[in-house]
């Protein structure tokens, strides 16, 4: 039977059916962090069991570490110090020895750490303890998060008790144009979609649009496919996928890449594969968009208003409408245009790559953040920040007024004392604008690198178009 690519990745790492809906999976590689995996370690050591594999995990402290841009870095709060020392006391006694702690240059937020070392290849499955591992389908791999008592036995036995998901395929077609970024095509498909759109579906992307993508833009769009409930989000792996990996993985001899290759060629949906689920977007109408509420779906351009809750059919959206309205502090029937800020992040997992960062440069290039805002730009790894601080980028974002951080997750969940206060707005790179997300009242608003830098220049909600007003 003709086969969807998700189906032909799941059936090469099926080790046993359990029944109809249940497969034990193997999973390639595993990646944690001192948030998500302390209990699971606790317990292999309950249980008196090894690790089965330890060169086929990756731990990294990026959840509880402070960004501050100081040398060396310091991890002050003690309970945050003694999750990032548990892990590391984690990793020495299971004889893991791929450990990024807090000084560490090659330290950085997970998802961006896999990708920058080739350790993510096409076809593989990989997880994490966090559920943004949808990212790593951008290489045509199958990533998605898991709980702590999964990463128990991934940790003993390099499989999973795993339950199989439907399958859904959005064609994107024709081209982003203008202003419009990859960032703002998610946005735009999650909109449409809806917040519930994916629910327990392996997305597939295909179309002109998404084949026209860089990688890491491919990285941002499957990133925040979880939004909308998918239990991944993959694109089937291309020749670009492919140099992303050669580039980056240094070990891979001539043999490994003529494998790799042939392996890839078959790494797509058939031509009759059945997909539970069938979506079109047309890319090319995509403007810059902007979250309105408190959800990644509640997003509109900037030449929109906002909706009422009464134009949404669904009493769930309706209802959702109403209550991120009030939180927000916004009007329906308003433009958010010129909604005045007081914050701008500028990082995560999303949107904290070097191309984010030299979209951002150039538009701050020789301007200022507004008086009364604070700014933040936070690089994904510190790999990513001694890249850009090589091509100058740092200055530009100081004169800019930008405060250059250290790599961490930082303000996108509110770690440390990168928490907004009660009232304050911010214009955010990162990937969830719920209630509370960014500091307790604040107010998220979910934007593009671009679109951040305009903002952050402004004063107030803009893309980058005001600028040239």
């Amino acid at each position: 039977m003709p086969q969807t690519l998700y189906q032909k990745i799941v059936n090469a790492h099926t080790v046993k059916t359990i029944d109809a809906n249940t497969v034990l999976l193997y999973c390639d590689i595993h990646f944690a962090n001192e948030y998500t995996s302390p209990q699971a370690f606790a317990g292999l050591v309950e249980r008196k069991i090894n690790v089965l594999s330890p060169d086929s995990h990756l731990c990294v402290v990026d959840h509880i570490i402070p960004t501050h841009d100081e040398s060396p870095r310091r991890i002050y709060d003690e309970a945050s110090l003694i999750q990032a020392q548990t892990l590391e006391n984690n990793c020495k006694r299971f004889g893991i020895a791929a450990f990024y702690g807090a000084d560490s240059p090659s330290q950085g937020i997970e998802h961006v750490v896999m990708e920058e070392q080739g350790l993510v290849r096409p076809g593989m499955v990989v997880i994490c303890g966090d559920s943004h591992t949808t990212t790593h389908g951008a290489i045509g791999a199958l990533g998605f998060g898991i709980g702590t008592s999964e990463i128990e036995h991934i940790l003993a036995t390099q499989t999973l008790v795993y339950r199989l998901a439907g399958t859904m395929r959005i064609t994107i077609n024709g081209r982003l144009t203008g202003d419009a970024t990859a960032k703002d095509l998610v946005l735009a498909v999650l909109r449409k979609i809806s917040a519930r759109g994916a629910l327990g579906l392996v997305v597939e992307y295909d179309g002109e649009a998404v084949h026209a993508l860089t990688i890491e833009e491919r990285m941002t769009l499957c990133n925040l496919t979880v939004e909308a409930g998918a239990r991944g989000a993959i694109v089937a792996p291309d020749e670009k996928a492919l140099q992303w990996v050669f580039d980056h993985a240094k070990n891979l001899s001539k043999e490994d890449k003529e494998a790799m290759t042939a392996y890839t060629a078959q790494m797509h949906s058939d031509a009759d594969a059945h997909f539970d689920k069938e979506v079109v977007i047309n890319a090319s109408i995509v403007k810059p968009m902007v979250t309105w509420g408190t959800s990644p779906d509640q997003a509109i351009a900037f030449d929109e208003r906002i909706p009422s809750p009464e134009s949404f059919d669904d009493p769930v959206a309706q209802e959702a409408a109403r209550r991120a309205l009030s939180y927000q502090d916004l009007k329906a029937g308003d433009f958010i245009k010129r909604t005045p800020i007081q914050h701008v992040f500028i990082g995560s997992c999303t949107n904290s790559r070097l191309c984010d960062l030299e979209a951002a440069a150039k538009v701050l290039r020789g301007r200022h953040v507004a008086a009364g805002v604070r700014a933040q730009v936070v690089p994904g790894s510190m790999r990513i920040r001694k890249e850009a601080e090589e091509m100058g980028l740092d200055k530009i974002f100081k004169d800019a007024g930008f405060e250059w951080r250290k790599s961490g997750c930082s303000l996108c969940l509110a770690m440390n004392d990168d928490i907004l206060a009660e009232g304050v707005r911010c214009a955010s790179t990162t990937n969830r604008n719920f209630e509370g997300r960014q500091g307790r009242g604040s107010h998220t608003h979910l934007v593009s690198p671009e679109t951040a830098a305009a903002s952050a220049v402004m004063g107030y909600l803009c893309d980058k178009s005001e600028l040239k007003d």
